[in-house]
């Protein structure tokens, strides 16, 4: 079983490519500071690299 990652959106979508807009709707992101928990797996460890700039990692210890 995989573990959670916590992602928190911290950067405007506004004048970036479509794909970017669509990686963050692909992580359930698409409004300023919305966090959402998420299986850490290599697909959304490579979407999270992809909007790395727009996004934070939250350690919620």
């Amino acid at each position: 079983m995989a573990d959670k990652i916590t992602v928190e959106q911290i950067g405007s979508p506004i004048r970036r490519s479509k794909d970017q807009r669509a990686t963050l709707v692909g992580l359930g992101l698409n409004k300023m500071h919305r966090r959402r928990e998420l299986e850490n797996t290599p697909a959304v460890q490579g979407m999270i690299a992809k909007v790395s700039h727009l996004v934070r990692v939250v350690d919620d210890e």
